[in-house]
């Protein structure tokens, strides 16, 4: 007898990927194409439409042409990459500006002016009023790009999250739609309601006509029509929060961390939204007529960015696999501030810039790597910190993602927050997580099987807690010292 399958789509910053997965959780067939992310001036980061699009079409393309023609194949799954937005025509299809990546602070002169409405925008939204989300994106590209700015006044532009944009061609243009984990993103999503917020379309000068309709995380999509075949699409989410789902987060209490591009920290509260002054309140899913997850999640955004810049502006490694040597041979412990783009949770701070503190004559580039790795890990430990002054308590992290293959890394990130961390042995977490929300959708019985770790790795902490204190209060002083020099100096 067959097993059925279900196709998750997971959308990235570098990557555009398609996994064919059995009811065991067993990936049968996988594709991937490369996304290329432009940096055009400081500080933006943008991608082209058609690049995104044409990539994810032929991962799904590839799957399906190793599929057999009788696999019982129940649905597709969507995850994509969070707070990028496409523009495009609504009557022609065709993009209209660049995308503007999650990583872009071009939107940064637009929130500049609204600092005084954090509180309320925050109460609104469970986001900060930084450029990192899309509505100072979608205002600054109103605002300086002619097309874009005339496809609104025509009524015919659609500014919408990746996902919202492949699934409108895949259904050609039947479905305009997001999920509440991606429209939160936008920071245009109002969290009692679940539905667009007037003030805040208001405050950013969006019309509520070029944003989609909002449907449950799981649930029906529309179908695709492909290579003879005809599959509903049955889930769509950001990837973090399939992350989530897939490394077993869905339980009240459940913290995951994912090291990418960006490192993210989710603590799972289930239908409970909490406040936690720094972290953000994020939608995790919602389950057709259920009621939302919700997380506290807090942000690094220069994760894996990170080991980029020290590779491909300084040279300080040839490829992500030396960052575990480099660190194991490094002699001299210097500090690392991983600032690019800005500092995160729980400081979301924009004007700080990446630093290097304690170099000296002995110096070497396996230090400033391990400093690097180290930096990274006081970011997360900070924003647990933050978890814990507000009174919740995370026990053991599970983690993925790219960099969670360093072992140096976990292990001091478990030696800082004293808790033990787990690796999940699978690397396809997202797609995971996105399949087992369209088993769901689906009704198949086997759908709790895919959340099942498989090879994990447990790191124990091994420093004495008061010297893990001792590290993360130098850590605080170094921040809080650069914070202050980034304001003070600025550069010609």
């Amino acid at each position: 007898m067959k097993k059925p399958l279900v196709i998750a789509l997971d959308q990235g910053s570098s990557t555009s990927r398609a996994l064919a997965i059995d009811s065991q959780g067993k990936v049968v067939a996988r594709a991937q194409f490369p996304v290329h992310i432009f940096y055009p001036k400081a500080g933006w980061a943008e991608h082209d439409a058609l690049d995104i699009a044409r990539s994810q079409e032929r991962a799904l393309d590839a799957v399906l042409a190793k599929l057999s023609r009788g696999a019982d194949v129940l649905g597709i799954a969507v995850a994509s990459q969070r707070s990028t937005v496409v523009f495009w025509d609504r009557k022609t299809g065709k993009p209209a500006a660049r995308v503007p990546s999650w990583q872009d602070g071009r939107g940064a002169p637009v929130v500049a002016p609204l600092q005084a409405r954090q509180a309320e925008a925050h109460v609104r939204t469970g986001l900060y009023l930084t450029p990192y989300y899309s509505a100072p994106k979608i205002k600054w590209f109103l605002d300086n790009e002619p097309a874009v700015r005339r496809l609104a006044e025509e009524g015919r532009l659609l500014a919408a999250p990746v996902a919202t944009f492949l699934i409108w061609r895949l259904t050609r243009g039947e479905v305009y739609a997001a999920d509440p984990s991606l429209a939160q993103r936008t920071m245009l999503l109002n969290l009692r309601t679940m539905d667009w917020d007037p003030e805040m379309l208001s405050l950013f000068g969006v019309p509520r006509a070029v944003l989609p309709s909002i449907f449950a995380s799981a649930g029906e999509w529309g179908s695709v029509s492909r290579d003879g075949r005809k599959i509903p699409i049955l889930a769509c989410l950001g990837d973090q929060q399939a992350a989530t789902i897939g490394l077993g987060g869905m339980a009240p209490g459940s913290a995951v961390a994912n090291y990418g591009t960006g490192a993210f920290f989710l603590y799972n509260t289930g239908e409970e939204q909490h406040r936690v002054p720094g972290l953000l309140t994020s939608v995790g899913w919602k389950l057709r007529d259920r009621a939302p997850v919700f997380l506290q999640e807090g942000t690094v955004h220069a994760a894996g960015a990170s080991f980029d810049w020290l590779r491909q502006n300084l040279g300080l490694l040839k490829k992500q696999a030396d960052i575990e040597r480099l660190c194991r041979a490094s002699k001299n412990r210097v500090l690392v501030l991983p600032a690019i783009g800005g500092l995160g949770a729980p400081r979301w701070d924009y004007l700080t810039r990446t630093a290097f503190f304690g170099m000296t004559t002995q110096t070497r580039a396996a230090d400033l790597v391990r400093a690097t790795a180290e930096g990274i890990a006081f970011e997360i430990a900070d924003i647990v910190g933050a978890l814990r002054g507000a009174g919740l308590k995370p026990g053991a992290v599970k983690a993925s993602g790219g960099l969670s293959r360093v072992s140096y890394l976990l292990q001091f990130q478990a030696d800082l927050l004293g808790s033990e961390i787990e690796r999940c042995g699978e690397a396809e977490v997202t797609a995971l997580g996105a399949a087992s929300l369209a088993a769901e959708a689906a009704g198949a019985p086997w759908a709790g099987r895919l959340r099942q770790g498989k090879g994990v790795r447990v790191f124990k902490p091994s420093l004495p807690p008061a010297e893990a204190q001792a590290l993360i209060s130098v850590w605080g002083a170094f921040v809080k010292a650069q914070a202050a020099l980034s304001r003070e100096i600025s550069l010609p």
